[in-house]
């Protein structure tokens, strides 16, 4: 008998046979059997799906694969699904695939694959598992018309729905601005300040986890906002925290973003939580991570950026020093907490008379300190001898350090971590700068072994370029006053590790000429310009 092209044993015949196109496309295979123990969705000749059938009545036959009868009853309910409805997962008429007949009885409609969804495994009764694409858009119309309505208690829900899949990666953060979270995420926030503190909090972490690798989504208004936000919820920790990462997400690699909040008086409200929030570990974070991006020079988009100009206003007009090196007395069971405190330091120790306040505030015996009570973190120990190293560009300050036994730790810590790169670097880099125009620290570094360590470090790391070149500005230094240290450097090995860094790096061309002539090698000098006209020679 041939089948009505409306009939419902075409429809289910057709809807069937795109559901098998669909699974076998997915790389599927439709078992002749399913059964789901538990669930709600039965192969017709299954006898729980005998004890269940669709609508209270009989259960409805449909062709099966093969030419069995198979059909699927709905445990309590008037609807009776085809079998391909367990092995997509899908269990709700409302997905779009059926539709009702006259009379009750329900048959497949035009077989369509809502957006987003894909087939779950067989036989689970779950929901359809959505997209990135398609969660992004259903979660930001909800929280779209949940802000439209001021429901508060919605509205929180989506947020930390927003935030637990803009979490997982940078495609879907860039796919909910591109579908215009921003705006969305604003209106929430200016609905929060109204008092809600929660959704307030909720509000500033969707905004920080969208902005996280893009700055461009923060405007006028929204940074206007930001910084109102943190000035009337600075006695909130965790507001504090929140706002605070905003800022940093905001100002990395945007100089005018930067610019902008340091002239709106973000600075202040920066130094100031460390200060009034000073034992809570995480609003020290990222206060102090916030003030280093302050001043980095990262936007290739714009000539040169005020990186300078805003350490000087951190230091100068809000005591940035001061309140860094104080904040480190409450932390000295957490080398996470100093190495962010030592780090943003050493980026604010950019003039001569901030190397000398550092000392004069009682930093230097807490560096120093550190480095042998902490000789175990190596994160720690890395950034102290970054800050060592900035704060050396004193003359004075060389003088006090050396005083202080800092050239000892400075060389146990590069023996004790040999096999760490940067450590070793930030060591050489260090003594090189105490050794700078001082004879006399030359003759305590070399007798400490800081020549010996320098040139461990650079047989335990030939590839890498930082640490030769450190370590070579090192031992130029250290001869360059001091012709008598030659001759035991030399016997050391040093002429051979120099040649081979000199070859391998382009970057240690010049420092490893400057050491081998000052330690009295022979080097071929080239002229590249003797004054008359022509060209550079090759």
């Amino acid at each position: 008998m041939q089948m009505n092209q409306r009939s419902p044993q075409r429809r289910a015949a057709q809807a069937q046979a795109a559901a098998e196109s669909w699974c076998a496309g997915a790389g599927r295979r439709c078992p002749a059997l399913l059964r789901k123990r538990g669930g709600r969705f039965f192969w017709a000749d299954a006898p729980e799906a005998k004890r269940f059938p669709a609508g209270g009545g009989e259960h409805r036959d449909r062709p099966g694969k093969g030419g069995k009868d198979a059909s699927v009853a709905h445990e309590g309910a008037s609807l009776s699904l085809p079998w391909f409805a367990v092995v997509l997962g899908y269990r709700e008429p409302s997905a779009g695939l059926w539709e009702a007949e006259p009379g009750g009885a329900t048959a497949p409609a035009r077989v369509r694959r809502p957006e987003g969804a894909r087939g779950s495994a067989l036989g689970d009764s779950r929901a359809p598992h959505l997209s990135p694409r398609g969660r992004e858009d259903r979660t930001l119309s909800d929280l779209q018309e949940s802000v439209a309505s001021s429901h508060t208690q919605e509205v929180s829900a989506h947020l930390t729905r927003f935030c637990d899949q803009c979490k997982q990666d940078k495609a879907c953060r860039f796919l909910a601005a591109q579908k215009g979270a921003y705006p969305i995420i604003f209106t929430a926030w200016k609905l929060a300040t109204a008092g809600d503190q929660g959704l307030l909090l909720q509000s500033l972490n969707a905004l920080s986890v969208l902005t996280d690798g893009q700055p461009d989504l923060l405007d006028t208004q929204g940074l206007q906002l930001l910084v109102a936000t943190l000035t009337q919820n600075a006695d909130e920790a965790d507001l504090t925290c929140s706002g605070i990462r905003c800022v940093r997400h905001a100002c990395l690699k945007h100089e005018q973003n930067r610019q902008d909040l340091v002239k709106a008086g973000v600075l202040p409200l920066l130094t100031g939580a460390i200060a009034h929030h000073g034992h809570h570990a995480d609003v020290v974070r990222e206060a102090c991570w916030a003030l280093r991006v302050m001043t980095f020079d990262d936007d290739i988009r714009v000539p040169f950026g005020h990186a300078h100009n805003h350490a000087k206003m951190i230091v100068q007009e809000n005591k940035g020093l001061k309140v860094l090196i104080e904040a480190t007395k409450a932390f000295l069971d957490n080398p996470g907490i100093l190495s962010e405190l030592c780090g943003t330091l050493s980026r604010l120790a950019i003039r001569n008379e901030f190397c000398q306040e550092v000392v004069d505030l009682g930093g230097l015996s807490i560096l120093v300190s550190l480095l042998a009570d902490f000789n175990d973190h190596q994160e720690l120990v890395k950034q102290v001898l970054s800050t060592l190293r900035a704060i050396a560009g004193n003359d004075d300050v060389k003088d006090a350090i050396v005083h202080a036994g800092g050239t000892e730790s400075i060389v146990a810590a590069m023996t004790q971590h040999l096999t760490c790169p940067q450590v070793c670097e930030q060591s050489c880099a260090a003594l090189c700068f105490l050794a700078l125009r001082k004879p006399d620290n030359s003759r305590i570094i070399v007798e400490g072994g800081g020549a010996v360590a320098a040139l461990q470090a650079m047989k335990a790391h030939p590839q890498k370029a930082g640490v030769q070149k450190q370590a070579c500005m090192l031992i130029r230094n250290l001869v360059a006053h001091s012709q008598a240290f030659s001759k035991p450097i030399l016997d050391l090995g040093a002429e051979a590790l120099i040649v081979q860094a000199r070859s391998a790096h382009r970057d240690c061309e010049d420092v490893a000429k400057a050491a081998l002539r000052d330690l009295g090698c022979h080097v071929e000098f080239q002229e590249l310009w003797t004054g008359q006209r022509g060209n550079l020679a090759p």
